[in-house]
Order: C-alpha cells, then sequence, then structure tokens
C-alpha cells in the first residue's frame, strides 16, 4: 500500500505476463494484479467521485454577463462523462493509474472571474483554446523537456507538499477544520470542529472512520482505504437515519452541525436520463470582442500557467507513490500522459463543464495497489455509469471520502527523507514547496515558489550554470504569474 521496495521500479517483478490483457497495461511486469487494479479503481472513483456533484454547485453559482446561469443536471451529467471518457483515454493510451475530471480551482476561476467578463460559451471557448495550446506544447516536446528540467529532488518535494495539501483538503472537507470567522477578533485563522471542539454527528462519524481506515490500513489488510469509505458511508447513512441531522447548508444558510457535500441517506431513485444538452456549447473567437484582448490573454495564461504546472505535480506525486517514477524522477509514457490530458482540458471546454485534468486523488487508488492503466478503466467505466446512477453517486459525504485523503496523506509525506536537507540550495526550495502547496490551497503556488527560489538561490551563490536553460524561462513566468494581480491593475 505505501512506496515500499516491493513496488518499486516499473518491472521488478519479472513475472510472465499471462494474457494479452496482461501484457498491454503490464500488469505482472508492475508487480501488480487484476484484483489490486479493481480495487484501485474503485478507490479512486469514490474518493473523487464528488466532483459529479460539486462541479456543478460551482459552475452553477457563476453568471455571465448576460445573466445567464449553466442548469445543475446538465452540468452534472457533462461531468461524470467527460471524466469517464479521458479517464479512459488515459489508461489506453499512457497506462498509467491517473484520473481525470474537472479541476478544481480552474472551475472557479470560469465561473467567478472569467464568465463575467462574456458569456458562457465564450468562457468554455477559452478553457477550448488553453488546453489546445498545451497539446501543441506537448506535442513539440516543450512540456516534457520543462518537467525534465525540474532537479529530482524538487520534484520529490512537490510530490510531499501534494501530499500534504491532500490531507489538509480531506480535514477541510470533513469540517474537521475550520476557518474562524473575521468577526471573532482572534488572530488564529483556522480551528479544530466548532469552536475548538468536536460537537456535530458528522465530525464523530469522520473520526471513527479514520481510525477504522488507519486499524484496516495498519494491519494490511487488503482494500483497507476503499473499505473504510464504504464502512465510514454506511456509519453516516445509520447515524443520518437516526438523527435526521440534514445539509451543512439549509435554505442557503449555513448549518455547521450538517453534513458536507451529501446527506448519506439512501436515494429515491438508482436510475436516471442524464442531460447532456451543454455538449459543443462553447464558442473559441466571440471573447475577444466582447472582453477585449488583453483581458482574454491574461484569463489563458492564469489557465495554461495553472493546468501546466499542476498535472506535473500530480503525475509525479502519484508515480511515487507507486514506485513508477525512473532514477530522474519521471514517470513511464511520460508524453502519452501529458498528451492526454491537454486533450482533456480542451474536452472540458468543448463539453461547458471546465477544464479537465489530473485529479491527485488517484493516489488513493496506487494505495490500494493500482500500479497500471487497468485501473482507470474501473474508474472511468463507475464515472460512466454515473450519468445515469447520480443518485447513488450522492449518497457519500465528505465525512467519508476525506478519511482516504489523510491516509494518502501520510503515504506521500514519507518520501520526504529523500530530500537533503543539508543542502540549503534545493532544501529551501524543496521547503517552500511544501508548506506553501497547503497553505495557500494550490499547486501551482507551490511549484512556482520552490523553481523562483530555486533559481534566485543558485544564481546566488554564482552557480547559475546548474540551472537548466528552461528553468529560467519557467521562473519568469512563475514570476508574472504571482505578479498577474498588479499587472492587471497597470495594464487594464
Amino acid at each position: 500500500m505505501s512506496t515500499t521496495s516491493a513496488d518499486e521500479g516499473l518491472a521488478s517483478s519479472g513475472r510472465t505476463p499471462r494474457n494479452g490483457f496482461d501484457r498491454f497495461f503490464e500488469i505482472s511486469a508492475r508487480g501488480s494484479t487484476v484484483g489490486r487494479e479493481v480495487r484501485g479503481g474503485l478507490a479512486t472513483f469514490f474518493t473523487m467521485a464528488y466532483i459529479v456533484v460539486l462541479n456543478p454547485l460551482i459552475l452553477a453559482a457563476g453568471v455571465d454577463k448576460t445573466g445567464g446561469k449553466l442548469p445543475v443536471a446538465a452540468l452534472a451529467a457533462g461531468t461524470a462523462l467527460v471524466a469517464g471518457v479521458m479517464t479512459i483515454l488515459m489508461g489506453v493510451v499512457a497506462r498509467f493509474p491517473l484520473a481525470l475530471a474537472a479541476g478544481l480551482g480552474v472551475n472557479a476561476l470560469v465561473a467567478y472571474e472569467i464568465a463575467p467578463e462574456m458569456t458562457w460559451a465564450d468562457a468554455m471557448g477559452l478553457v477550448f483554446l488553453e488546453g489546445v495550446i498545451i497539446a501543441v506544447l506537448v506535442l513539440t516536446g516543450l512540456r516534457t523537456a520543462v518537467f525534465r528540467a525540474v532537479p529530482t529532488q524538487l520534484k520529490t518535494a512537490i510530490g510531499v507538499g501534494i501530499g500534504l495539501f491532500l490531507m489538509i483538503i480531506g480535514l477541510v472537507d470533513a469540517g474537521f477544520v475550520r476557518r474562524i470567522p473575521d468577526a471573532s477578533g482572534t488572530t488564529v485563522p483556522v480551528e479544530l470542529g466548532l469552536g475548538g471542539k468536536l460537537t456535530s454527528w458528522p465530525l464523530m462519524v469522520f473520526c471513527v472512520g479514520l481510525l477504522f481506515t488507519l486499524v484496516l490500513f495498519v494491519r494490511k489488510v487488503k482494500g483497507a482505504i476503499l473499505l473504510g469509505i464504504l464502512g465510514t458511508t454506511v456509519l453516516a447513512i445509520v447515524v443520518e437515519a437516526i438523527g435526521n441531522i440534514g445539509p451543512s447548508f439549509v435554505d442557503g444558510k449555513p448549518n455547521p452541525s450538517g453534513w458536507s457535500l451529501n446527506v448519506p441517506t439512501l436515494p429515491d431513485k438508482i436510475v436516471d436520463t442524464p442531460d447532456l444538452s451543454l455538449l459543443g456549447h462553447f464558442n473559441v473567437l466571440d471573447s475577444w470582442g466582447r472582453a477585449g484582448w488583453l483581458v482574454v490573454i491574461m484569463f489563458i495564461f492564469t489557465l495554461l500557467i495553472t493546468d501546466f504546472f499542476d498535472t506535473m505535480g500530480t503525475m509525479v506525486a502519484v508515480g511515487q507513490e507507486g514506485g513508477l517514477l525512473d532514477a530522474e524522477g519521471m514517470p513511464p509514457r511520460t508524453r502519452e500522459i501529458l498528451l492526454v490530458d491537454s486533450v482533456a482540458a480542451a474536452a472540458g471546454g468543448a463539453a461547458s463543464v471546465s477544464s479537465n485534468t489530473s485529479f491527485i486523488e488517484s493516489a488513493s487508488g496506487v494505495a490500494e495497489g493500482a500500479r497500471t492503466g487497468a485501473a482507470n478503466l474501473v474508474t472511468g467505466v463507475l464515472f460512466l455509469l454515473a450519468t445515469f446512477l447520480a443518485p447513488l453517486v450522492t449518497v457519500v459525504p465528505f465525512e467519508a471520502a476525506s478519511t482516504a485523503l489523510v491516509v494518502v496523506g501520510f503515504l506521500m509525506m514519507m518520501a520526504v527523507r529523500q530530500i537533503d536537507w543539508t543542502d540549503y540550495e534545493i532544501a529551501i526550495p524543496a521547503f517552500l514547496t511544501i508548506t506553501l502547496m497547503p497553505f495557500t490551497y494550490s499547486i501551482s503556488n507551490g511549484i512556482g515558489a520552490g523553481v523562483v527560489s530555486y533559481v534566485l538561490l543558485k544564481v546566488a551563490v554564482g552557480k547559475g550554470r546548474e540551472v537548466h536553460p528552461l528553468l529560467y524561462g519557467v521562473a519568469v513566468l512563475f514570476v508574472l504569474y504571482f505578479l498577474r494581480g498588479p499587472l492587471e491593475a497597470v495594464l487594464l
């Protein structure tokens, strides 16, 4: 379940493939089995299935320049459809256990910053265009070259930082860690539970579920993370049936003691007809006239930087967890991984569900044993079924799914020992990378801080020639990325 010597290397097992399916996906070659791939695919789906509900809620909350809003039902169906198709494509083309879906952060950018300046079709057209640009960068070899230019230990730090990021996502989503209201008068930004106490039943369910998962994990029970999610969900259903707790928001007002994302109740119906009316509802060119070319360029640049480096960090973290990286910290078929991810970004725009990208929650499937793209077939098919079985997807609350994120965060944190903390020239950039990801809630911010500080420190000590030339260009782009607020204020 962890990154141990048993899972190291891309073909460490030496076992003979059992059949063509095994040979194609390199299941035996990577020391895996079909059973482990199925468990991993299930774990990944249940860990990231929330996106089918959350992405529509985020996008539907936005309003475009004409006052238009996107329908929730169509967003949910489109989100599941694109995630399913792109996840299967990643499994078949790249044969890497990395699932894709609508990216968090990018969808908020589209909903709250881009769409208000134009129509929804225009905004999704920019997402499509951004995906095409990244695909071109992959085909020309530039994206892979940039990835190779990043020092190995900094890549390790990226994986560790994402592990901490995953943990805090899980704790915040479950309500275990909460933001203290500004009116409280305290300078402390966050607190434990409600008022520093674990006072609600959903929080207790999360704690019990997490401890249950940890016990299974330490006892090396097969499928520990998946069993933890399912077991916690069952407990949540029982608690809700007895206590009638309700959601975390009631009639638009917060209910801090309620369930996050989904109320764990058995649905009235299991099958529902998907609404695919948003597919193809995008426009590439009109946004330039409505919002102005400078605004459009800034939006595309922000989307580009976020997708470009988020995926790099994610695939390193997932590969690191599964022992799938080579000596340079590169996963197998890097070019194919990046190409499918680029196509997914464009597909998300074409389907009006925002840019699709690689999900770090895939690490939960790798922790369950997934090592190949075969796991993606399971995850992808479940997403496709979710277009019809949306009522079942909405049974699992954050309090159940977040248990997996905390455990996976621990597993990814273990790689921190591979960093030379006595070498300040790499240790300081690694430290900034690791800490800024969870504290700024952004993978790109952490990578940017690490790259900029690494280049700066190398130049400062007279070792600028040790820095790959491409990394200088990346550092400049990240400086522009961090300064985009002041730049927009001056230029717009």
